[in-house]
């Protein structure tokens, strides 16, 4: 009687020590394996241990929660399967050789606090859906690929702290429901090829710490309403087609001085106004 009471108590131990994510969020991962070539990684998943061993994979209360493959060789495209992790938070493939296009799928996490696939060869439009994922705090998209314009869905993300998503082929205009993100601390748009004006809206993003539009094809009045953000501390706006005047206050916060280029591709800086110090002055 011993032994049979013995082996229960191993028998419910084992089951509470190797407990399993469902098999949909396990064949998630499978795919996401096999799709960037797994058996190549630095750091290599055995499929046929517990997901709780697997590199990089964090699991509570039997859900995915975490995934961060760094720096780990990753190669091929993301499968779609991958939104079935609908309790994932945390979501870095940081610097790997990850190509082909963003899944829209990735609009189903709707936990999802960080997204960084920064240093990869992911290229296509950016997906509206991202918007979906309501919790985003962190986007980090940084030195890949991508083209098409900004999806006008990620205005929605109201608790996104930092946008990243320079070194991109990107297009056309700021979304004007960008101006609205209040929880926006850093916004890095630079070296793409966005067109278009930087609103005086942009006074609304009042968390803003860090702007960079550097090396765009931006163009018209430089406004006065940026030194309305009482956070800003870093701030780039050169080599864009910007024109007219801007204050002393302006000119001092950029790091190249209001350095703009042209239609003939001459650079150049602005002309700072004698009589207008500030916003403030700009507003009379």
């Amino acid at each position: 009687m011993k032994t049979i009471f013995t082996h229960i108590i191993l028998l419910l131990f084992s089951i509470s020590v190797f407990a399993e994510i469902t098999l949909t969020e396990k064949n998630a991962l499978i795919k996401l394996n096999k799709a960037t070539r797994g058996s190549q990684w630095i750091n290599k998943w055995d499929l046929k241990s517990p997901v709780s061993t697997w590199y990089g994979v964090e699991i509570q209360n039997d859900k995915v929660v975490s995934i961060k493959l760094v720096n780990n060789n990753l190669n091929g495209e993301l499968p779609s399967e991958i939104g079935n992790l609908t309790s994932l938070q945390v979501l870095n493939l940081f610097r790997n050789n990850i190509s082909g296009v963003l899944p829209s799928s990735i609009g189903n996490m709707k936990s999802l606090t960080e997204l960084n696939i920064a240093f990869n060869k992911i290229s296509g439009a950016l997906p509206e859906t991202l918007g979906n994922a309501s919790q985003l705090k962190t986007i980090e998209m940084h030195m890949n690929r991508f083209t098409g314009q900004l999806p006008e869905a990620i205005g929605n993300l109201s608790n996104l702290e930092t946008l990243s998503l320079f070194n991109n082929e990107i297009e056309g205009e700021i979304p004007m429901s960008y101006y609205q993100l209040k929880s926006l601390k850093v916004l890095l748009l630079n070296s793409n090829k966005l067109t278009g004006k930087l609103e005086k809206e942009v006074s609304s993003l009042s968390s803003l710490e860090t702007l960079s539009l550097f090396e765009n094809k931006m163009d018209g009045q430089v406004p006065f309403d940026l030194e309305k953000l009482g956070n800003l501390k870093e701030m780039n706006i050169s080599y864009n087609m910007f024109n007219g005047l801007v204050s002393k206050n302006l000119s001092k916060l950029d790091t190249l001085n209001m350095t703009m280029v042209n239609e003939q591709g001459v650079a150049k800086t602005l002309k700072v106004s004698i009589a207008k110090n500030s916003a403030f002055a700009a507003d009379e």
